[in-house]
């Protein structure tokens, strides 16, 4: 089912691209660029989106002679594209269930689920909240309207009606559900007693005193018998198709809870991650999750984000802490967000390694208030290595790249300031010298998630771009690098150890993360600007 979700995505997105590109057919420079760049994305060669490759496959510079510092033509047109696609999307696009984006410093497209900004609810409540107001469906996007991706039953056909007409099918099908829900209802009536009213009135009373951006859905859905596909991924509180994050792997909607509400934050830039939309949904108050698994052992990666609106003063009542189990046993206690953050509107990720499903075959995580409410953004499950947490490799670009020995590098994530630019080497440059081709630069920060319990090793990989024997030399660029605040690097000068454009990593053994599971490198300069191009964080437990 998961499969046939992901490729009805797929095709709903392929659906977008040609509404757009047939917009686009008078500027046939700018729908080729289009074309090219969401075909590559959508055939899962994300990697591929390069300055060099667009320039010279979609606007035919001559790959011998084509220098990204010379020639802006891959910036100036995807510069123009993404102004376009924005006119696009504030007039004739406007009412389309899904967005075309190209962010600014990547050429990798996002198709954005739009279909809760004009007039779908997330989740739909039967009563709005307080100060929740509704948006008028226009005819041809009824309230009811399923999101896009969503599971259809019956005889529904597999794309929503269109065009004349849509209103009187609704209409017509409305008027069936009223007389369904009238007789179900007179048939509750009589079943229930008038204490059992009371007690509804109560809940509903609760539910109706929660904030305006919170609505219940207390009930679980029903998991499916059969366990979970592995890689397994999920946004919590989101209903919307399958979405794809940098690397191209899927994320899914909302499954397998038990209890809270769903949340829908407002879009805004979160440092430390390259995939923020897992962020802009979420679950919270006491809660379960029940995802059935088959034996074996596995990785938890756990996501959250504390909004700039929570008061997080001394005053105990304004604060969210919370604790995390996971089957029955205390995984995280007394969790703060802001905390292991080291602040609001900050992406947190954290790792539990060695993880299992009960006997019953269904992996049991539970939040549970100890001030304040509780959240969760997001959740991934990937297979596990006994004792030891997965390699973490993260190359200072926006797409991922696979080295020769088949090793993937995500996207550059985890970072706070700094900036990233692209360089060429030269033709006769080694193997995976790619793996050095852009660099993150300036004065800033990674946070690593790891498990607390582990001791890990860190490999910096550098190369000297921009300083050569003729502009600067030695002395031209000196940095520090720092990892929970112990020194590894002082006085460092990638140029005096290996001159420029040779490559040169730096080891680190035994480091020790933080009481939150982190390994905070933090990358200073003494002179010009500090720089790294990857990072390697490999678990060194026996």
């Amino acid at each position: 089912m998961q499969e046939t979700s992901v490729q009805t995505s797929i095709n709903v997105e392929r659906k977008e691209l040609e509404s757009v590109l047939s917009h686009l057919e008078r500027t046939p420079r700018l729908a080729n660029l289009l074309r090219y760049l969401a075909e590559r994305f959508l055939e899962g060669e994300g990697e591929q989106l390069t300055e060099y490759n667009i320039a010279t496959e979609v606007f035919g510079r001559k790959k011998s002679e084509f220098v990204a510092s010379e020639d802006a033509i891959a910036r100036v047109e995807t510069h123009r594209l993404r102004k376009r696609l924005k006119a696009y999307y504030d007039a004739e696009g406007k009412d389309h269930f899904i967005q075309i984006l190209i962010p600014p410093g990547t050429y990798v497209p996002v198709f954005m689920d739009r279909s809760t900004e004009i007039g779908s609810p997330v989740e739909p409540s039967s009563q709005p909240g307080p100060q929740q107001t509704h948006k008028t469906p226009r005819p041809d996007l009824p309230s009811n309207k399923p999101p896009l991706g969503a599971r259809r039953t019956g005889r529904e056909p597999s794309e929503p009606p269109q065009g004349a007409g849509v209103a009187a099918h609704y209409a017509r099908r409305l008027w069936l559900y009223a007389v369904c829900a009238a007789a179900v209802l007179v048939a509750v009536l009589a079943i229930y007693t008038p204490v059992r009213f009371k007690r509804a009135e109560a809940v509903k009373s609760s539910a109706l005193s929660r904030p305006a951006t919170a609505f219940d859905a207390s009930s679980s859905r029903t998991p499916v018998p059969s366990s979970v596909a592995i890689p397994f991924r999920l946004i919590a509180g989101y209903t919307g198709p399958p979405q794809r994050d940098s690397v191209g792997d899927v994320w899914q909607t909302d499954q397998f809870f038990q209890g809270g509400w769903s949340l829908r934050r407002p879009a805004v830039f979160l440092p430390r991650t390259s995939d923020p939309f897992i962020y802009r949904y979420g679950r919270a108050g006491d809660f379960s999750y029940n995802i059935p698994l088959k034996p074996g052992i596995y990785e938890l990666h756990l996501y959250f984000v504390q909004p700039s609106d929570t008061d997080q003063s001394e005053d105990a009542a304004n604060k969210s802490i919370f604790n995390v189990s996971i089957n029955g046993r205390l995984a995280l206690e007394a969790l703060d967000i802001v905390s292991d953050a080291m602040g609001r509107n900050i992406a947190d990720e954290r790792v539990l390694r060695d993880i299992s499903p009960t006997s019953d075959g269904v992996l049991h995580l539970h939040l549970s208030t100890v001030v304040g409410t509780p959240s969760l953004s997001a959740i991934q499950l990937l297979s596990g290595t006994p004792h030891k947490q997965l390699p973490i490799r993260v190359i200072a670009q926006p797409t991922s790249f696979t080295d020769a020995k088949g090793q993937l590098w995500h996207p550059d994530n985890y970072f706070m300031s700094g900036r990233h630019v692209s360089h060429d080497l030269p033709a006769n440059a080694p193997l995976d010298a790619d793996l050095y081709t852009t660099e993150r630069y300036g004065h800033f920060s990674y946070a690593f998630p790891v498990d607390p319990r582990d001791r890990y090793a860190v490999v910096l990989h550098f190369v000297e771009l921009y300083f050569g024997e003729g502009e600067g030399g030695a002395g031209s660029r000196v940095f520090r690098v720092m990892c929970n605040g112990n020194t590894l690097l002082d006085a460092f000068d990638i140029y005096k150890e290996v001159g420029s454009l040779h490559m040169l990593t730096k080891t680190f053994h035994d480091l020790k993360p933080t009481a939150q599971g982190k390994l905070n490198l933090t990358f200073e300069p003494i002179r010009n600007y500090a720089t790294v191009s990857a990072i390697e964080v490999i678990d060194e437990s026996n």
